[in-house]
């Protein structure tokens, strides 16, 4: 008896070990998208400046992963870290390629111990391993929790579309958002490169209506947009930068619909029965000119598109009688063919069933963007042998301010129920062969509504998060949505990049300048360069009289005026918009004054009392009124540096609060 109970007590005290052994294993870590696989162990790896990073020998693809590493770890924690090659130790972090089926082309294992192991079978695979590691010690004070991770995603292609020709977009920013889509293994960038505005808000006058054209062309000297452009040296440097990091970009020519930019430059190209923004498709100088305009972007020993895709566009031309629809199918094929002449797959707006006909389409090797059902039927399109990609317009677009589809993506509903398995009203088994991958996008549809860049950014920096989870491993997420919606404002954009110019947490005061000095380099004493919405900058000033154009504080994005270069009144310019309050100070005055924005509104304060709030207007259109568009006037408020004002401004305040 006495043996017997011994053993059970030997069980019991076995069992509570085993139980507390248990309990002190490490948690699944937090990473956007959600890790595939996790098996805890006990204890912290503790990233320190003695820590190397170890690439194999004579891999120059992983030198590169390797000090991307290091350059991103730096900027996040101001670590260095040394890269070395060949043997490692003990607290190192260590790269390895080895093939490995289950991995796939993107997948990688990261095993965390003494060491920091990490396996890949491609650099791409390598690239996400560390966007991992940098997430979780982002959020750790560099300490990683030790354990194992298989990681790899469901869809091969995860893309955001972003549309630059109906509002120009910065290489600036396309830059930043290269990183900001590596971060979260966000493998595809598409750039919308031309479109053109709504004619009801221009008089219905289309030689009026805006259009651009972002690309710099020698071929048709006069076609470039002069409101803003890529360079074709800049553009091929932004690709080159997507390269380094995992991304690869699609550049889209529209054709034959959102075309105006086109038939602004060569009238003769207009169709007369479509509209302007049509190209003539009977019209046989249309084939001889995409036929050169590709040429120039595409040919060459070094094109100006560097990836192996090339989107021609071909959505939403008219369907009206047989003649356009076969006309139409035909030039389909053509832009297909033509992109193909260059070595790369075509990519298309799914059109089809819209302009449903007999005119053969080239099918084999071209992927289809289902957008909406009713343009191309995705069941129909799959069975021509379409691979599809799935970016579903009542679910995944994006226009800003505009009224329609959505403001902000319901991201709720986004991260519970969709994947690129869903397309419209129709839902195809995960991970279908044909589906490569989802898409989301922005369509800057209303020129001329006031939305700036760092609005769109506030639009697309939740919804990327949520998409980068529902195109990886996201059929059925581990995390709740409210638990994962909290968890997610932890991440940044990217090492060393907030966009939005975000200060989360506790209400504070982040900058408090007891004097501001004329032309003081505002940025190098505070490490600030703007604050985001939500938000309070206050100061006292003593008015001088100050020229038209004298500027308080800008940045790269923005400028805040004293005396605004048309009125001479407070107010700020960014985006090529110029907003103006109705106030200005007299010479001599003594005025304690405070700027307060959210995604809404700026409001101005003067001695405590609201002097003026800049809200969304509502501008009508045409006789009646009958065509509408919100204007946005908000403002991310500059702070890199103090312009050469006359006026005394002391006790100059930003709060991440908005008064």
């Amino acid at each position: 008896m006495k043996n017997r109970i011994l053993f059970l007590l030997a069980v019991i005290c076995f069992a509570f070990v085993a139980n507390a052994s248990a309990a002190d294993k490490n948690k699944k870590p937090f990473v956007i998208p959600e890790l595939r696989e996790w098996k805890g162990a006990t204890g912290e790896f503790q990233i320190s400046s003695e820590t190397k990073i170890v690439y194999p020998k004579g891999n120059a693809e992983i030198a590169e992963v390797a000090k991307q590493f290091a350059g991103d770890y730096k900027k996040m924690t101001g670590i260095e870290l040394q890269v070395v090659e060949g043997k490692s130790a003990k607290g190192d972090i260590v790269f390895a390629i080895k093939k490995n089926k289950k991995l796939g082309n993107e997948g990688y294992i990261i095993n965390i111990g003494n060491k920091v192991d990490i396996t890949a079978t491609t650099a791409r695979g390598a690239m996400w391993a560390t966007r991992t590691l940098l997430q979780i010690a982002e959020q750790n004070a560099n300490a990683l929790p030790k354990g194992n991770i298989v990681d790899y995603p469901d869809y091969e292609m995860r893309s955001f579309m972003l549309d630059c020709g109906r509002k120009f977009i910065p290489i600036s920013f396309l830059h930043e958002y290269v990183d900001f889509m590596a971060y979260y293994k966000m493998n595809t960038f598409h750039i919308h490169l031309n479109d053109n505005a709504f004619k009801q808000y221009f008089n219905h006058d289309w030689a009026k209506t805006p259009s651009g054209f972002r690309l710099e062309s020698d071929f048709f000297p006069g076609l470039t947009s002069r409101d803003g452009y890529y360079t074709k040296a800049e553009f091929i440097e932004l690709q080159k930068h997507a390269e380094r990091v995992g991304v690869e970009i699609i550049p889209e020519i529209d054709v034959p619909a959102h075309s105006l930019a086109f038939v602004h430059y060569r009238p003769e190209l207009g169709s007369k029965d479509y509209g302007l923004d049509h190209l003539d498709l009977f019209n046989p100088n249309t084939y001889t000119f995409i036929d050169s305009l590709f040429m120039e972007y595409l040919g060459g020993e070094e094109p100006v598109f560097r990836g192996p895709r090339f989107h021609v566009g071909t959505d939403e031309y008219s369907n009206r009688d047989t003649a356009v629809v076969e006309k139409f199918r035909y030039f389909t094929d053509f832009c297909i063919r033509a992109a193909e002449k260059y070595g790369k797959q075509a990519c298309v707006w799914g059109a089809l069933t819209h302009a449903k006909g007999n005119t053969p389409v080239k099918v084999d090797n071209v992927l289809m963007y289902e957008w909406y059902n009713g343009y191309a039927d995705p069941k129909e399109m799959m069975a021509l042998g379409y691979d599809v990609i799935s970016i579903p317009d009542g679910f995944t677009y994006i226009v800003p301010a505009a009224g329609y589809y959505y403001d902000y993506l319901n991201c709720n509903y986004l991260y519970n129920s969709w994947t690129p398995a869903v397309i419209g009203n129709q839902t195809f088994e995960e991970k279908h062969p044909q589906i490569k991958g989802g898409s989301f996008a922005v369509w800057n549809d209303h020129a001329g509504n006031g939305i700036s860049c760092k609005d769109i950014h506030y639009r697309v920096f939740p919804a990327m998060q949520t998409m980068a989870v529902k195109m990886w491993t996201g059929a059925k997420p581990a995390v709740p949505f409210e638990e994962f919606d909290k968890a997610r404002l932890a991440l940044s954009d990217a090492p060393g990049l907030n966009i939005a110019g975000r200060f989360s947490g506790e209400k504070r005061t982040l900058v408090e300048v007891p004097a501001l000095k004329p032309s003081a380099n505002l940025v190098k004493e505070t490490g600030i360069r703007e604050v985001g919405y939500e938000y309070s900058v206050s100061f006292d000033i003593v008015a001088a009289k100050e020229c038209p154009g004298t500027i308080l504080t800008s940045s790269r994005d923005a400028v805040f005026y004293l005396a605004d270069p048309v009125s001479g009144k407070l107010g700020f310019s960014r985006d090529g918009y110029l907003m103006t309050f109705n106030y200005s100070f007299f010479p001599g005055e003594k005025a304690h004054v405070t700027i307060s924005g959210n995604q809404q509104v700026t409001k101005l304060f003067v001695n405590g009392k609201l002097v003026e709030t800049l809200d969304k207007q509502t501008l009508y259109h045409n006789e009646g009124g009958k065509d509408k568009m919100y204007y946005v006037r908000t403002l991310v408020f500059p702070l890199e540096k103090a312009g050469d004002f006359k006026s005394k401004v002391t006790n100059f305040k930003v709060e991440n609060r908005c008064k």
